[in-house]
Formats: C-alpha cells, structure tokens, sequence
C-alpha cells in the first residue's frame, strides 16, 4: 500500500547526469521548440516560447547550475514546472521514468564537514538511489526563486562567473546557429503548433498519463495510479492461479503480485520474453505490479481528445478501455485500471 513517505518524481538528464522533480509540480512535457530570446532576462532564461497564449520563460539548467551553455538538439525536451502560480520550461536531454521514492531511499550528506555557504538555498535538496543510479533530487522553490550570490554545484566560481559573462555578450540573434535548416524549421514548427489553440479552448482538468508499450501497442494508464517503475526481481511462481498472475516479487520487503495484463486483454505474447521492467500500481489498497515492454512517456491529455473504443480495436480485451487518443501520430489506448483491480483477480495472498 502506498503511504505518504512516499513521493513521486519524474527523473530526467541533462549534461550526464541524473535529476529528479517531484511530480506533482510538472505541468507539462514537450518536444523542444524554437524560443524568443528576451532582453535582459537573466543569463539562466535563454528564451521565452508562446504556449497557448501565455509567454513561458524557459531555463537553461547548465546555465543556472553553473556549468557551461551546451547546444540544443531536436531530442531534447521542455519540462514545464510550477511553484506559488510561477511556471517555467526547463531544458532536459531525456525524460526518463516516474520513480515513488521512500526516506530510506535518500541522503542528505551531500557534502564533506566542511564550511559551505548556505544551503537552505541549494539547488539540490536530496540525493536517492535509483536502480543502480543515483539521483539529484532538485529543490523547485529555489531553482525558479533564487538567483542572487548563485553557488554552483562544482564551487569554481570564476567559472560560473565567466560562464554567465560568456552567455551575455555573445547570446546569438540566431535560434540554435548551429542547427541546420531543416532542423531549424522543425524548431520553428513546434513553437507554431504550441501556440496555436482555440480561444475558448479549455485546458483545465487535464489527465495526466503513463504511456507505456504492450505488444507493439501503445497504452496510457492514470498516473495518479503508478507508485513506480522498477526491475523485475526475482519471481516466485504460485501454483493454481489464472494464466494472467505470472507469480510474486519481493520489492524492498514488501511482497507484490506481478500480472501480465496482455493475457486480461487478449493480447498476443510476441516474440521472446526479454522485459525487465514492472509498473507498480495501486489502486485503494491494493498494490500490484504490472509487467511492461516499455515505458515512453509522461503527458498530459485533455479529455476532449479521447474518442470512443472503434471496431477496429475489439480484438483486444475493450471491457478494461476506457477509450483511444492519439500520441506519435498513432492510436494509443486508455486502460482502466480500476476495473482491472475490480474484476480481474490482481492479488495473490501468498508469501515468499
């Protein structure tokens, strides 16, 4: 059962490293777009971007953790967070997972006894292990409210000063410089598309999702539902069980049965069996662990975008859908997590 020790947070990289944001303060995911540059801004916001009527001043993370401005690319992305009503774009190299992360799994010993300057104020509020990474949880409030006097994460500060120097008197006119035209109009394309909306348009109530991979197939799940995402341990197989129960795993002393959802579904088993990822939901107070393919994606769809179940989709299992919506111009399917729990037999009691 999830308590509230535990956290959600969305990890990401960016420069090599690993960081992570607790989820309930991203907004918003997406593609980088081309930016505005914005006059005497601080050296950190390289630009501002229109999203959907409201300028966005998106943040270098180089930039604000004291590190050298590197050059963008089209894989990289935009996590957009908020803290007291103020929203900023955050430039990331990949959106990696959502990860429930417990007390036992940070430290904050994150320096040597020594003296060090405030750091009520730092950047990074918390270390954790993940898998086998390891992870620098960032303090939002003083990533997006805290600019003056900046301690950098290496301590060099001339490098970080000569960094900003270097950032403001040689900022190019010129989006990305060393992009190619045809990767410059993709920049372009998608600062147009995130701009575009209709006045009336209403993007309260947005769901925020999971996509994840079953069989060549594409699935959102609530992400509300997801406590994590993690390995697949060793699994212990239990006897006279429904063909969909593949067995119970012990995660961190606590025992969680482990479904293959496709069997509920009527999906094919294609190909050989290489996963090793689990999705570990809970719904009410009932926890499993739900084997997957792959996991692509954290969104957040609007509830106009979903279309009812069509024919074409009645080969699979349509009792646990609770509709489609496009993503990557494909069709991508909405489970419902809580009938599966309801009426799918999930739980195995049995210990290991």
């Amino acid at each position: 059962m999830l308590t509230i020790a535990h956290k959600a947070y969305l990890i990401f990289s960016v420069n090599g490293s690993l960081y992570g944001v607790e989820a309930e303060s991203v907004v918003e995911i997406f593609s980088f777009p081309e930016l505005t540059f914005l006059p005497e801004a601080p050296p950190e916001i390289i630009g501002v971007v229109n999203l959907r009527g409201d300028i966005l001043p998106v943040m270098d993370l180089n930039l604000r953790f004291g590190y050298n401005q590197l050059e963008y690319c089209l894989t990289d992305s935009v996590i957009v967070v908020e803290w007291q009503k103020l929203r900023v774009g955050m430039i990331v190299n990949q959106v990696n997972e959502v990860y429930n992360l417990s007390p036992e799994d940070m430290t904050k010993e994150l320096f040597y006894d020594r003296e060090v300057p405030d750091r009520s104020r730092s950047f990074v509020c918390d270390m954790a292990k993940v898998a086998a990474d390891i992870v620098m949880l960032l303090n939002i409030e003083n990533l997006l409210s805290y600019s003056k006097s900046v301690e950098p994460l290496d301590g060099d500060k001339n490098k970080y000063n000569l960094a900003l120097e270097t950032v403001k008197y040689t900022k190019e006119r010129i989006f990305c410089p060393q992009a190619t035209p045809e990767e410059r109009a993709i920049f372009r394309e998608r600062s147009q598309n995130l701009m575009r909306s209709s006045e009336k348009e209403d993007l309260t109530g947005l769901i925020p999702l999971a996509v994840i991979g079953l069989s060549g197939e594409y699935f959102g799940l609530d992400l509300k539902l997801i406590r994590e995402f993690t390995d697949i341990r060793k699994v212990t197989p239990v006897p006279c069980c429904p063909p969909h129960i593949i067995g119970n795993m012990n995660l961190r002393g606590e025992i969680v049965t482990l479904v293959d959802v496709r069997r509920l579904l009527n999906m094919p088993i294609l190909g050989a069996e290489t996963t090793a990822k689990v999705m570990v939901v809970c719904v009410d107070d009932l926890v499993a662990g739900i084997k997957v393919d792959e996991v692509f994606d954290v969104m957040y769809l609007h509830p106009a975008q979903i279309s009812p179940v069509p024919a074409a989709v009645h080969s699979i299992n349509d009792e646990y859908l609770q509709g489609t919506a496009p993503y990557g111009g494909k069709m991508m399917s909405l489970l419902d997590l809580q009938k599966m729990f309801n009426k799918g037999d999930m739980i195995v009691n049995e210990e290991i």
